[in-house]
């Protein structure tokens, strides 16, 4: 018997200001007790939860579970529904709250930036689908096998030779041991600089076939580590001002055990620096009719959101959707920490019904959904790391004319040398360095 609860499902547009309701894009859930009256006071919803889940996982264990509403990776149900647990590493139950869940993004496009027009440009699907499909080829990449090893080397000589440093991470997952993998490259301003980091998780995961079952997770998350290495080898291009760190986590799909222990060893130092954590988990099923992103975060990283739903408007046709209720993947432990951090993934990918199993292969991507996430991606990065603006010659002293067809100017450069630069009346010639440092 369900709880004794009013409830009624109507269309975003249409609730009042002031109702009571929590929001899931474009459907919003109303209540009312029989019994009581809501009060101003109530912080809840009497008789309704609400289920935050990875794909499909709630709705495949529970099945007799019918949803009072149901938007995907977030359902509504019942009190009288509640099974005896309350959470694993892939779904979790919390009561119902008034306001705004999942939301769809209200930013509107903001003026094309040439530069970072030029650096999309950039991107490329090609060095993106190569990785992605030799990640996808090994049998698993489960955190403790021989082949995740076999997958985080081959990250490493990638990211070795776009120009990062790289560390490996010892990390226990369970009783097993396995690693993540950090590559760093430093920024050209001034100190201090802050620090972006880019993460993904390596590891793949056979639910039904366990450690030794066929994992290639092709869209979990070859899609989100390949996208970590498509971003570095762009962001390699060019100078920024802030430090670029890209990790790719192992034990993620276990529990999150690599973004845990990382973010637990992490000095304060380091964790004051950090302007943006980008995490990509799942980008590369198209689930929904328009080419769909969730952006999910916190209040710590509202900012950060803000500035990929603009930029998903901006060099896009995304339809964005946004969250305040981080679950379920490596932007968590950041977030926990109090560093702002946002997920980017797939929209309604609850209809994925091919994660954590031999099915998630290559035939069920959309390449072209994966491009314009990367794109919004790569636009908001290059937002947080500012572009290294290439230092220009400063005025030392008056320009002298000697005649109508004669300019001599002189400046200190970079290297605080002073230096000469005339016009002959067709060209100016280029610069003679006159010797001597100014102070």
């Amino acid at each position: 018997m369900r709880a004794p609860v009013r409830y009624l499902v109507v269309p975003t547009a249409d609730v009042a200001g002031g109702a009571t309701a929590a929001h899931f894009g474009d459907k919003s859930i109303l209540w009312v007790p029989a019994d009581q009256r809501l009060g101003r006071g109530s912080r809840t919803a009497p008789g309704l939860l609400v289920v935050t889940q990875v794909g499909r996982s709630f709705q495949d264990e529970y099945p007799e579970v019918t949803p009072l509403l149901d938007h995907g990776r977030q359902l509504v149900i019942s009190a009288a529904d509640k099974p005896r647990k309350r959470s694993n590493h892939c779904w979790r139950i919390d009561p119902l709250q008034p306001g705004t869940f999942v939301e769809v993004a209200s930013a509107r496009a903001s003026r094309v930036d040439p530069s970072v027009a030029n650096l999309l440009g950039q991107l490329s699907p090609t060095s993106y689908q190569a990785d992605l499909t030799w990640l996808a080829s090994l049998p698993t990449r489960h955190s403790l096998s021989a082949s995740f090893k076999t997958a985080v080397d081959f990250a490493a000589a990638r990211m070795v030779a776009l120009g990062y440093t790289t560390t490996r991470m010892p990390i226990t997952v369970g009783a097993g041991h396995s690693e993540n993998l950090i590559g760093d490259r430093p920024g050209a301003g001034p100190g201090p600089r802050g620090l972006v980091v880019i993460t993904a998780h390596l590891d793949s995961i056979n639910l039904a076939g366990g450690p030794a079952g066929n994992a290639p997770g092709a869209d979990d998350n070859a899609s989100g580590a390949a996208g970590v290495l498509e971003l570095g080898r762009l962001l390699s291009s060019q100078g920024w001002q802030h430090d670029v760190r890209l990790i790719l986590f192992g034990g993620e799909e276990e529990g999150l055990f690599g973004s845990k222990q990382y973010v637990a060893t992490l000095p304060a130092a380091e964790r004051s620096r950090v302007r943006a954590v980008l995490n990509m988990d799942m980008i590369a099923s198209k689930n929904s009719a328009v080419p769909a992103v969730l952006l999910e975060g916190a209040a710590v990283s509202s900012g950060q959101i803000a500035d990929l739903a603009t930029a998903a408007a901006t060099y896009t046709g995304l339809k964005v959707e946004t969250s305040l209720n981080p679950f379920a993947s490596d932007h968590v432990p950041f977030i926990n920490a109090a560093m702002p951090a946002v997920l980017t993934i797939e929209g309604a990918d609850s209809a994925n019904g091919h994660i954590h199993s031999a099915n998630d292969t290559l035939n069920f991507l959309d390449w072209s959904l994966a491009a314009e996430i990367l794109r919004m991606n790569a636009a908001a990065l290059a937002g947080w790391l500012v572009p290294a603006v290439a230092q220009r010659p400063i005025v030392a002293g008056p320009v002298v004319a000697w005649g109508p067809n004669r300019l001599d100017v002189f400046v200190t450069g970079p290297d605080h040398a002073l230096h000469h630069k005339a016009w002959d009346g067709d060209t100016w010639s280029g610069y003679e360095t006159l010797g001597g440092v100014i102070g």
